[in-house]
């Protein structure tokens, strides 16, 4: 069977902070590509054990996330910029996975959320508020590849059940901040839940192999999650350090991955 698997570093267990883990620039940036590559080896070696024979990994983090060196030698890789939707993914996969997933914007009891960017207050599909998990999910189901998997945060994987509600979910860490970031700034927001409780790199991988093989050997039993066009997409913007105010952009599109593709023109609208 092929699977297509996207990753991201926020959700990753280990993983701290932006600054520090998330950038070029940061001490840990290199610690952080090899716990999120673990990860994803983790899960190939469990859905081979379910039947997986190919994969293509599509690194999702902006800077890069994943550490060639290191990654499993089954997998092919998916890296650089610039890159649009659908990532490579396409008919020809069975399933998707998704690793090292952080929570959408505003989540109560997540870990470093956001959607995209610090700087998203909120992204909306057809009036469903949607994170990067989200919309990774929508592009799959286009080509009608399931999301049978998802690891990150314990918020991430909640999210996740409240759009598939059987999708196999690996939690790897818990924020510890409650409430919501919304009408924060991009500064003030990237800051807001940088705290959580981790499990050990091991045992998060340990826990995403065993949930990978699960997910993989139940298929059949989980659906893609889908919206029917046409689409209007909502984009809302924080307001900034400087004072101005939230913006909001929107878009219209008959086909998904023309909308997700589409550039956003933003504006101050009337509260």
């Amino acid at each position: 069977m092929k699977i297509y698997i996207v990753t991201d570093l926020e959700g990753v267990a280990g993983v701290i902070n932006f600054d520090d883990y998330c950038t070029p620039e940061g001490r840990y940036y290199e610690v952080a590509r090899e716990l999120l590559t673990m990860e994803v080896n983790a899960a190939i070696e469990g859905l081979i054990e379910a039947g997986g024979d190919e994969f293509l990994v599509a690194d999702g983090h902006g800077y890069g996330g994943i550490n060639p060196l290191l990654l499993h030698p089954s997998a092919k890789l998916l890296a650089g910029r610039p890159i649009s939707y659908p990532f490579g993914c396409d008919e020809t996969f069975d399933a998707a996975v998704i690793i090292g997933q952080h929570a959408k914007a505003n989540t109560d009891g997540g870990h470093l959320c956001h959607t995209g960017s610090f700087e998203v207050e909120d992204l909306t599909i057809n009036g469903i508020s949607l994170g990067e998990l989200g919309c990774n999910m929508l592009f799959a189901a286009y080509f009608g590849v399931p999301t049978i998997l998802v690891s990150g945060d314990k918020a991430a994987c909640e999210e996740a059940l409240s759009l598939v509600p059987n999708i196999e979910t690996a939690p790897v860490k818990e924020g510890i901040k409650r409430g919501s970031a919304s009408g924060l700034t991009r500064e003030e927001n990237k800051l807001f839940n940088g705290a959580a409780i981790h499990l050990h790199p091991r045992k998060a991988r340990e826990l995403i192999k065993e949930k990978a093989r699960r997910a993989l050997e139940r298929i059949d039993e989980i659906k893609p999650f889908w919206i029917e066009p046409p689409y209007e997409l909502v984009k809302k913007l924080r307001p900034t350090k400087d004072g101005k105010p939230a913006r909001i952009g929107r878009v219209k599109a008959n086909d998904l991955i023309e909308l997700l593709n589409s550039k956003i023109e933003y504006k101050t609208e009337p509260s």
